[in-house]
Parts: C-alpha cells; sequence; structure tokens
C-alpha cells in the first residue's frame, strides 16, 4: 500500500467545497486550504467567507486567502507545508511557475470540461450555450497556461436538452469527486500516463457577465433558449419591455416556439402558461419569469396578478450594448 498524501487544497465555490469534502474523507492527508478573501454578499454586503473557507475551518484545517501568489513571502509559506500535491479546483487565481514546481508532484487542476474543449473560467455555461451534447471532467497537470496542462484523467456524461447550469454542475460534480481519488491514487502509486492536450481543439470560456444575460432578441430562439438553460441559476437571463426599458424580467425558463413574421422581441401570443415572443429565427416561449422586487413564478401566476405588462404586439428592447 502507498503512503498517503500532503496535500494542498486550493479553492472557493461549492463545486471546489465538496471536492474538498471527498479529500478529506480520503486516505491522504489536507494539511491546508487556499481561497478567495472574504467578499461582500447578501442586501446587507456583509463579508461572507467561501464555502470552501467553511469546510476548511469546521475540519480546523489552516486556511490562506492572498490577493496573490506572486509574492515571495507568500510562496515561502506555501512551501513550509512541504506537500506532495497542490489540488486546485475552481481556484479563482493563476499560480506563478514558482508555486507549480513547490509541491513534490506538482498542482493538479479539476476542470469542469472534456479539455482541451472549453479552457477558462466559465466551462459549464459555455458548453450548454454552444448546445454540446456532451461534457465532463478533466482533471490536468498544470502548466503556466490557461488550462493547458496534460490531462491525467478525463469522465464524460451526456448533456441533455434540458439541462441548465445547475444540474449540469450537479452532474460533474458526481463525476469529479471520484475522478479526483482516482487520480491521487494514481500520482501516489507512480502509475500517472499524462496526455497531452491538442491545441487545435481548444476553445475558450470566458467568465460570464451580466451584461450578456440580457437576451438579444434578434437571435434564433434555440440560440436563446440554450442562454436561458446555461444562465440558469447564475446570472439568470432577463430582457426589458421596450416601453418601460429600465425594467428587468428574469427568465428563469423558455421553451421553442413555432415561426413567426414578426419584429423580433414583439410578444406574438399569450396564453394561460407562456408568453410567446419573437426571434431572429422562430419564437421563444417564456414560461416562469421573475418580476424586480418579486420571487420567480410560472407565468400562469405572474399574469393573474400582472397582465397589464404584457400585452400582444408590444415588444421587448435589444441591448444597449452589442455583446
Amino acid at each position: 500500500m502507498t503512503a498517503p498524501l500532503r496535500l494542498i487544497f486550493a479553492g472557493t465555490p461549492e463545486f471546489a467545497a465538496a471536492h474538498l469534502d471527498t479529500l478529506l474523507a480520503g486516505p491522504h492527508t489536507v494539511v491546508a486550504c487556499y481561497t478567495q478573501p472574504d467578499r461582500p454578499a447578501g442586501r446587507g454586503k456583509k463579508l461572507k467567507p467561501s464555502p470552501v473557507k467553511e469546510r476548511a475551518l469546521a475540519a480546523e484545517l489552516p486556511v490562506h486567502q492572498p490577493l496573490s501568489l506572486k509574492g515571495a513571502d507568500e510562496q515561502a509559506l506555501l512551501a513550509e507545508y512541504h506537500a506532495d500535491v497542490m489540488v486546485v479546483v475552481a481556484y479563482g487565481l493563476l499560480l506563478p511557475k514558482a508555486v507549480l514546481d513547490t509541491p513534490r508532484l506538482g498542482c493538479i487542476n479539476v476542470h469542469a470540461s472534456l479539455l482541451p474543449r472549453w479552457r477558462g473560467a466559465a466551462p459549464i455555461q459555455r458548453a450548454i450555450e454552444a448546445g454540446d451534447t456532451e461534457s465532463g471532467v478533466t482533471i490536468m497537470q498544470m502548466d503556466v497556461g490557461l488550462d493547458t496542462g496534460a490531462m491525467l484523467t478525463k469522465v464524460s456524461c451526456p448533456l441533455s436538452a434540458d439541462d441548465t447550469g445547475s444540474s449540469l454542475h450537479d452532474k460533474l460534480l458526481a463525476l469529479g469527486s471520484p475522478a479526483l481519488t482516482d487520480t491521487l491514487a494514481q500520482l501516489a502509486s507512480g502509475t500517472a500516463q499524462p496526455d497531452a492536450q491538442d491545441d487545435a481543439h481548444s476553445n475558450y470560456a470566458p467568465k460570464i457577465t451580466k451584461a450578456e444575460a440580457e437576451l438579444d432578441w434578434r437571435q434564433s430562439a434555440a440560440e436563446l433558449e440554450r442562454k436561458v438553460r446555461a444562465f440558469n441559476p447564475f446570472p439568470i437571463a432577463f430582457c426589458r419591455p421596450e416601453n418601460t426599458p429600465d425594467t428587468r424580467i428574469r427568465v428563469w425558463q423558455a421553451s421553442l416556439g413555432p415561426a413567426t413574421n414578426a419584429p423580433a422581441g414583439t410578444i406574438t401570443d399569450i396564453a394561460n402558461d407562456y408568453i410567446r415572443v419573437a426571434c431572429g429565427t422562430g419564437s421563444l416561449q417564456l414560461t416562469h419569469l421573475q418580476l424586480p422586487g418579486k420571487r420567480a413564478l410560472a407565468v400562469a401566476d405572474i399574469l393573474r396578478g400582472n397582465a397589464h405588462l404584457f400585452r400582444i404586439g408590444e415588444r421587448f428592447a435589444q441591448p444597449e450594448v452589442d455583446l
């Protein structure tokens, strides 16, 4: 039996925290955690620790929250842990070469895509937005590039036509934790076989901005339906009535409707369970909405008290900035 590894864990959101849970329950020893600094959250904008910090403190682990790992002092502190491997999951900081070279067996990253497809910050959302039919998790040996390191483990799953950012997140989480366990076992035993990525097949998945969540009705209904699913639960797609452009209506769920000759953004039909809007191609049926200051509801419930907000022939505004 191989000796347990000494691990440093670096991550921030819930996706990362769940992988930390797996490590804490496994045979290896987590000696320290790194995570992003506490951020303002909620209406009161009080500082809130990351899910990784909360888990680490509960496990009585040392927690470090540097703004950068480029400084000599931070690098010296990390080296003092004499780690065999640094496990990185959605950390949010780039690791300089000095840090990558510090652990005995280097740094590995759990990435939520089938690399080399969707390198970058938002692989889950971009896969749905692009209409991919397959997704997965890649565990790679980190190098100085952005998600360019040699692949150690790849596991895949189908991406269905009704997957949202939330449901795909959960699918990949279920794949990532056991894959991480297997990869660490291979590193511990010396049997890992790195496989270089083919850069020619790479795509970049930039960070999601709130501005790009606005629906551009000039796009096809198929594109917009995928965007609605990709941006659920964050940042949530939205639209603005042309006659009240300061009003943001969040679109939680939508479905494809029939073709129409109406100008893009025009409400063409209102039924009990949907509001149909013309798109560049086809139409989109809005089925679950959230009015400002209210909770998300099915359109049937929205219309019972707010039917005056939606009238056939009225239009939704186009984005103020082309994305």
